[in-house]
């Protein structure tokens, strides 16, 4: 996430000593477009003056007239204090207009010295900034930074601000008010302080860091666009002042869909680091044209500011870093089966598991190795996915054919990296055969499901399936036929392949082929290769498919998972592409093992709202990891919708990045 581009004329707006009432100050501007004008307000500071017995400074609401929002003039002092809930000061202003009203909310200040209970918000309403109409207070608590959204949601108004800004942790709230009257109306706004925590928009990332609401929401076709004040370490100094960005759900603003990982702003240029208070980058205004998003802001308390960047661009960037969080979590508990020494057949490792959900348990078949590198299959099974409390103490499946024979003594050989998929009441099970000297095949062998589920292994004999003297691995079958045909993924080379085949006989010299559907050329840089991962998992958005990358980008080379979703009727379209990962080694059980630097999952289930991942950690334990599943599919839905939005017909959902 790039930083915002500073305008070159800034400061916009600095103090007029001509003017004594913005001589100190002006800054934390607003515009509201309306036609070809841009109405600017802004607090402005004057030097300490007596009031009410007291000597300090008085800060009132400016205005000033741009067609370009850059340039201003016609500027004179516009809302001040008249009345007790406001004499010590009027600052920071938000305005929107709905209908032919302009609101303008601001701080409002009733006593001195300042305390929680005497810093609230007003609203002035004007519809030509002649003069004000009306003035009202409206919150009865401790708040700042209100603004109305600028047309209604379903039918009534709402307005975003900041709650407890000086009785801490600040909270950024949504209110929503049927008729005008609402939001100047004390009783409401004692029903709706009593329920806060139904209101807060939830942006805090750490209890040491302070936020505030900033411009008025902008409106996009993806969301509300919420930029606002984050300031980290604020009680921990030094606080750092930042300007983030957010999208909120265009009808409940309380639901955040994406945000920003990083600053769109920290003070850096002279006026922002130097003023009446340092170091400060305040949001407080922003509007859009052509496309570009202007956004305005306090520098140093002192002047105004503004910096811009392409709308689209900015979005897409908040869409990115949205995919990028949404990642797997691992279970603490990992790794959840290890070697077991007093098991020859899986003294040496245990990994890349295949999984099936069957009647309220997650059943692993599971690759084993002995001290002699061969590989068997094992079998546990888990009622929370977790917890593994049956562990069969022999193999459910062994090498049985030549071509997964030993034929070299201390070799790598037998069955290795299992998929399951059950077709109605059978399982069927592709694995890499090797016997040390061919090369890898994919082979299948399948079993009744009730021969599976009472553990009696009368697996079929076991037949290739791939094409002879080419490597071929990570193959798995769809779990339902497409088209009249059954699907199947491979590895061939170093790119994912799918055919569809009339039946599983596999008779008369007959191999699985097909097409490139995935290939290195269109993953992220130093990609080597790539292949699935277990079988794919039908949704209402398509077929997700969790597929292994494997980077050159360190060395040894990394294997990291991704995702996809493919075409439902044509899984051979792939229709949405995250290839950042959502796991990637970091464990000291994925950083090290019999090979480094290695997460692979062989297979995946969904129970209730989760999707659990079951992968092998540096080719020498098992790990489980989870995430909503609803998290994962939107963050690819919702790219693929903006990739097809802005990108020509031949890329449509092909996220890009």
């Amino acid at each position: 996430m790039s930083e915002m581009r500073r305008s070159e004329e800034n400061p916009v707006i600095i103090p007029n000593t001509e003017n004594l009432w913005e001589a100190e100050g002006a800054f934390n501007g607003c515009p509201v477009r309306d036609g070809g004008k841009v109405h600017f307000v802004y607090r402005a500071v004057s030097p300490a003056q007596k009031i009410a017995g007291h000597e300090l400074p008085l800060s009132t609401i400016g205005y000033a007239l741009s067609s370009d929002g850059l340039h201003f003039k016609k500027r004179h002092q516009f809302i001040k204090p008249e009345y007790d809930w406001e004499k010590f000061g009027c600052e920071d202003p938000r305005v929107t207009k709905i209908g032919d009203k302009f609101y303008i909310f601001y701080t409002s200040l009733s006593k001195f010295p300042f305390c929680a209970d005497c810093i609230r918000v007003g609203v002035a309403i004007t519809r030509d900034f002649k003069k004000v109409v009306e003035k009202h207070p409206v919150t009865t608590f401790n708040s700042k930074a209100m603004s109305l959204f600028p047309e209604k949601i379903d039918g009534r108004y709402a307005a975003v601000l900041s709650v407890n800004t000086d009785l801490p942790p600040t909270r950024i709230a949504v209110a929503y008010f049927d008729h005008e009257e609402q939001m100047w109306s004390p009783t409401y706004w004692e029903g709706w302080y009593s329920l806060l925590n139904e209101h807060i928009i939830p942006l805090e990332k750490s209890p040491e860091d302070h936020i505030e609401a900033g411009a008025p929401p902008i409106k996009t076709k993806y969301g509300w666009l919420l930029l606002y004040s984050y300031i980290e370490n604020y009680f921990a100094p030094p606080a750092v002042f930042g300007i983030e960005a957010v999208l909120l759900d265009l009808h409940d603003p309380r639901k955040i869909i994406a945000r920003t990982d990083k600053p769109l702003l920290v003070p850096r240029e002279e006026y922002e680091k130097y003023g009446k208070v340092p170091n400060i980058v305040f949001p407080t205004g922003a509007m859009v044209k052509d496309n570009v998003l202007y956004l305005y802001y306090g520098a140093a308390d002192t002047t105004c500011a503004v910096a811009t960047a392409k709308l689209d661009d900015l979005l897409d960037d908040i869409m990115e870093a949205r995919i990028k969080q949404v990642r797997l979590q691992r279970f603490s508990g990992n790794p959840v089966i290890k070697p077991n020494p007093g098991l020859a057949w899986q003294a040496k490792a245990v990994f890349n598991p295949a999984a099936l959900y069957e009647y309220g348990r997650v059943q692993l078949a599971y690759r084993a190795m002995s001290g002699d590198n061969t590989s068997v299959i094992g079998f546990a099974s888990s009622g929370d996915g977790f917890n593994f409390e049956e562990q069969l103490p022999e193999p459910m499946y062994a090498p049985r054919a030549d071509f997964e024979a030993k034929l070299v003594p201390g070799g790598n050989s037998g069955c290795e990296d299992p998929r399951l998929t059950l077709i109605d009441d059978e399982i069927y099970m592709l694995y890499t055969a090797f016997n040390g000297r061919s090369e890898p095949h994919v082979a299948l062998s399948h079993i009744k499901m009730d021969d599976f589920l009472m553990r009696c292994w009368n697996w079929s004999q076991p037949i290739l399936i791939s094409p002879p003297n080419v490597p071929d691995k990570d193959a798995a079958i769809f779990p339902k036929k497409i088209k009249g045909k059954y699907a199947i993924l491979h590895r061939l080379g170093v790119s994912i392949w799918l055919d569809f085949v009339d039946d599983l006989k596999f008779e008369g010299n007959r191999w699985l082929r097909g097409d490139i559907i995935m290939s290195p050329k269109n993953e992220l840089p130093d990609t080597e290769k790539l292949g699935i991962s277990g079988p794919p998992i039908e949704t209402k958005y398509g077929w997700l498919l969790l597929y292994h990358c494997v980077s050159r980008r360190t060395q040894p080379m990394t294997y990291y998972v991704a995702a996809a979703l493919l075409d439902l009727k044509d899984p051979a379209k792939v229709i949405a592409q995250r290839k950042v990962p959502i796991l990637e080694p970091e464990t000291p059980y994925e950083l090290y093992g019999q090979v480094n630097n290695v997460v692979f999952p062989c297979g995946a289930v969904v129970v209730g709202d989760d999707l659990f991942v079951y992968y092998g950690g540096a080719d020498s334990v098992i790990c489980v990891a989870t995430m909503k599943l609803d998290e994962l599919l939107t963050s690819l839905v919702t790219w693929g919708q903006i990739s097809a939005a802005s990108s020509k017909s031949e890329k449509k959902w092909r996220l890009r990045f």
